[in-house]
């Protein structure tokens, strides 16, 4: 192979052509009898005599499901063409045979040595022209034809052995896609995104148009010119970045559906793969993925400095439900029992988090916890990576809480299947937005696009207001708060949607650098932000972001940082005003009468204290509620369904926590109330008291 040429990895006439239909939304989808437990189970890296151990302490802990064979592509398939099925029949029977439900892997994120030896084309380039060397995950380019065809034959070969066996109850394809391919700039990838771009943008004057490729003198006269924004001079076409940034996505989304097509034609079992739902600005579109499984998957792990990782976990959570716009119940894939091992320092978790962080993804729509993963790996690049049954085994803390959470799911059962109740607030999130305001020349070029989502997704989890995270593409007619944090691009159809949320009688939020962009990254002539201006009432003229010694007074006492604007008010009010630099007296938020509504712009990047005033008088226009009364560090959420309801109560404090609510604790049989003791002038109803740490799940008597 010539290697001369660092973006070579074959013909490009050959590369994989990216197809993804239109989803079809199918019916919530059941696959445990209960909640799911269990993880991703690697018996291929031990011996058989610890498999029998594996099974007697899975049944031990209340485990009804592991992912199986998600890296088991060449302990299979050992040479090109050479499969040997032995293992993998036998483990499949045991965990059969013991009543353990098999969610089993299509094993395509990690190809075979002999595999990238005999092809080392398929492995993805950077953007620097150095191609990724084997010994990771995920090595492999989704424009290769090489890779899309051995990884189809396996596949294949998968399906049709084990799509009818009774054991497996879900199929996983891959693993966390994009999470080491995100994106490849071979040739292969330039001909499969000018075929995207085509089917995108019709014809080349199109593109030209849409890129504003005069800037620079950019124009393109002929397909073939057209390249990935390769190499880190920091400054490509803002429209070529962001199409590649949604081929790429789309990209690994073929991969997916080529591989879902093949298992389909096997089994009729639910098939979904599992997606890293944050924050911030994801690997992959996440929105547009979600549609096309069976149910929702999530990876989710805390980061140990991270001061409100209980909120974190809400927000993936919250996200995670605002997926499918029925806000279907999903499920956590994996999750830690302690430390993970990709974190500059991985600390274990503390005592009880094991079992509030996983039932706060149950209290938020999941019906399971997952981990990676069930043993503990001697060797290999996870070594130190915690699991259910850690290096010192039985013994140790870990499991003692691991066998005390299933202990608990398995009380829960009946939850499965109920939704978290309707929510009547939204945040607004978009991974290509979210690209858009983290590359290129930007006013400010150190924001993180996650940074506002969970700080007004903070505001409202303090005060226990849900709130669905939901993509753009959602009906915010069920929302009487919309809340819309440094959304960059807005298609027309989206904005016209969200202006139409304050015209009906709700409340819409917009934060500084939302609706700055059309869809196609570029600015909306007329003012900041231009999609939004009219229904605000208010406009920018002139960015301010400030240095990083800077910060600038307002006149509710906070002092800001990083972001200020110069806004002109139309019809809208001043909230807030800066009260010092140049920007003195000129509004910094704004309020806007709509209809029977109100639109707000939040001009600056707002310290904690000012948006917690802010939400606070948002909740109290909207009549929003929490599901009761808590105390601070007290979290409750509620799930119904079937006339049903059950509340769930997590303290995240260090100290026992009051509330007022009625019902059956799932977790201890114990009935609510036990005593009619009432403090006075401080709560009006049976006392139940949530121990530090702990977690109580109500089956309630009755809500309103």
């Amino acid at each position: 192979m010539n290697y001369s040429n660092p973006w070579r990895s074959g013909d490009p006439r050959d590369a994989v052509r990216v197809n993804v239909p239109a989803p079809t939304l199918r019916p919530a989808v059941r696959f445990t009898d209960g909640l799911a437990f269990g993880g991703d189970y690697n018996p291929e890296q031990w011996p058989r005599e610890a498999w029998d151990e594996d099974v007697r302490l899975m049944r031990e802990a209340g485990v009804n499901l592991v992912s199986l064979g998600i890296f088991a592509w060449g302990t299979v398939e050992t040479a090109d063409g050479v499969r040997d099925w032995t293992w993998l029949d036998d483990i499949i029977e045991l965990l059969h045979r013991h009543g353990i439900g098999i969610d089993l892997a299509t094993p395509t994120a990690a190809p075979p040595s002999w595999l990238l030896a005999a092809h080392p084309e398929i492995a993805p380039v950077l953007v620097d022209g150095f191609r990724e060397p084997a010994g990771g995950r995920l090595a492999w380019c989704a424009a290769s034809p090489v890779f899309r065809r051995y990884a189809l034959r396996h596949v294949e070969a998968l399906a049709e052995r084990y799509g009818r066996h009774p054991a497996v109850r879900l199929w996983h394809i891959g693993n966390e896609f994009g999470g080491g391919n995100a994106r490849c700039y071979c040739d292969l990838s330039a001909e499969a995104f000018r075929d995207w771009l085509r089917q995108r943008h019709g014809t080349l004057e199109a593109v030209n148009t849409a890129w504003g490729t005069n800037q620079w003198g950019h124009r393109f006269g002929a397909w073939e010119e057209i390249l990935p924004p390769r190499g880190r001079h920091g400054a490509p076409n803002p429209g070529l970045f962001l199409d590649y940034e949604r081929y790429s996505s789309d990209a690994l989304l073929s991969q997916y559906l080529a591989e879902k097509e093949v298992v389909e034609r096997y089994s009729d079992t639910p098939i979904t793969t599992n997606l890293m739902v944050g924050a911030g600005a994801q690997v992959v579109d996440y929105a547009t993925w979600a549609p096309h499984t069976a149910i929702a998957a999530n990876d989710h792990y805390t980061l140990v400095d991270d001061p409100l990782r209980e909120q974190d976990l809400a927000f993936a959570a919250d996200r995670m439900r605002g997926l499918f716009p029925d806000r279907r119940p999903w499920l956590l894939m994996e999750s830690s029992t302690g430390s993970p091992s990709w974190q500059q320092r991985n600390r274990a978790k503390d005592p009880g988090e094991i079992v509030r962080h996983s039932l706060g993804h149950v209290a938020r729509g999941s019906d399971g916890a997952m981990f990676f993963q069930w043993r503990a790996s001697r060797a290999g690049a996870e070594q130190f990576h915690s699991a259910m049954l850690p290096h010192s085994g039985t013994r140790s803390r870990v499991w003692r809480e691991v066998r005390e959470l299933g202990q608990h799911l398995k009380a829960l059962a009946e939850v499965q299947g109920t939704q978290v109740e309707p929510a009547r607030a939204a945040i607004v999130a978009d991974d290509p937005a979210g690209w858009a305001l983290q590359h290129g020349l930007k006013p400010h070029r150190g924001l993180s696009y996650g940074r506002e989502l969970r700080e007004w997704h903070r505001a409202l989890w303090e005060r226990n207001i849900l709130c669905d995270v939901v993509p753009p593409s959602t009906d915010f007619d069920g929302y009487d708060l919309v809340i819309v944090p440094t959304l960059l691009t807005v298609a027309e159809p989206v904005a016209a949607r969200l202006r139409a949320v304050p015209e009906r009688g709700g409340t819409l939020l917009v934060t500084y650098l939302s609706g700055v962009c059309d869809s196609d990254n570029q600015v909306i002539p007329g003012g900041f932000p231009g999609a939004f201006r009219d229904v605000l009432g208010a406009w920018t003229d002139e960015y301010y972001p400030l240095q990083a010694h800077e910060t600038v007074a307002l006149d509710d006492g906070a002092a800001v940082k990083e972001w200020t604007e110069r806004v002109v008010l139309e019809t809208a009010e001043t909230v807030v005003s800066y009260t010092s630099s140049s920007l003195a007296g000129g509004p910094a938020v704004t309020r806007n009468a709509v209809g029977d509504g109100s639109a707000w712009y939040v001009s600056v990047h707002l310290p904690p204290e000012s948006i917690d005033r802010i939400a606070g008088h948002l909740i109290e226009t909207a009549d929003l509620e929490p599901p009761v009364t808590a105390p601070p560090g007290l979290e409750a959420v509620r799930r119904v369904g079937d006339g049903r309801s059950y509340l769930f109560l997590l303290n995240h404090t260090d100290v026992d926590q009051k509330v007022v609510a009625e019902g059956r604790d799932l977790l201890t049989g114990a009935d609510f109330p036990v005593s009619t003791e009432i403090e006075a002038n401080a709560y009006a109803g049976p006392m139940i008291v949530v121990p530090a740490g702990g977690v109580r799940v109500l089956r309630e008597l009755s809500h309103s």
